[in-house]
């Protein structure tokens, strides 16, 4: 959503990719997820541990999973993110160094999970008789695993295919922006001119009621003069 809402065209097509990438990796963890729970029907960290020893080819297809998630360089993870933070970066830097912030500490949980889950001794006995991955689990995860691979080491076929609606929408949300803007700047425009005009009036008022009083003031001397002249002749 950060990088949707930059609106450049790293920012927009690094999301789009990572709409992708969220797909497999969050996809295949739940396979994984549930190809652990078929063997020992628990979902609960605490009761595993040490399944590499027991299912080591399970154990890398989940590392590589993992790693994606937490977009390690060379996985697909990596090139969305990059994108979208570079992206965030050109707009507002406070926003970027937050969505950084948050990449690390997600990195922070994953790998503790994996490291709780796949490694250290084997203290429930019920993890020392798991077995391996079939070849209905293998026909799965290779192809995700494949694809995690292939984008994040060259993600141009990819990337390539959105460049010309995002640069459109783009050009689009520029030009709505650009007329709205000119629009609003008329509206202030106008609301200035109009306070200058009233700032104008009430000023003419306050110089004809100035000019008014002092009419008064210079008839009112007048009388009380004209007053005074008879009674000094007499």
């Amino acid at each position: 959503m950060l990088g949707i809402f930059v609106f450049n065209i790293q920012g927009m097509e690094g999301s789009i990719l990572q709409m992708i990438n969220h797909g497999l990796s969050t996809g295949a963890l739940f396979l994984i997820v549930g190809m652990v729970y078929e063997r020992r029907h628990t979902r609960l960290i605490a009761d595993f541990g040490g399944l590499t020893k027991k299912m080591p080819i399970f154990a890398i297809f989940f590392m590589i999973i993992t790693l994606s998630s937490i977009g390690l360089p060379g996985l697909n993870g990596f090139v969305g993110e990059f994108l979208v933070l570079v992206g965030v970066f050109k707009t507002n830097v406070t926003y970027a160094v937050l969505a950084t912030t948050g990449v690390i500490l997600s990195a922070c949980y994953m790998l503790w999970m994996f490291q709780r889950v796949m490694f250290n001794k084997i203290t429930n006995p019920e993890c020392s008789m798991q077995k391996e991955l079939n070849m209905r689990e293998w026909a799965l995860l290779l192809p995700i695993t494949i694809l995690v691979f292939w984008i994040g080491i060259y993600p141009k076929p990819f990337i390539s295919r959105m460049d010309v609606s995002v640069k459109h929408l783009l050009t689009q949300v520029d030009d709505k922006y650009k007329i709205t803007l000119d629009r609003v700047n008329i509206e202030n425009e106008k609301a200035a001119a109009h306070a200058a005009e009233i700032a104008r009036a009430e000023e003419a008022a306050r110089a004809a009621e100035a000019a008014r009083v002092e009419e008064a003031e210079e008839a009112a001397s007048a009388v009380e003069e004209d007053s005074v002249d008879p009674m000094l002749e007499e």
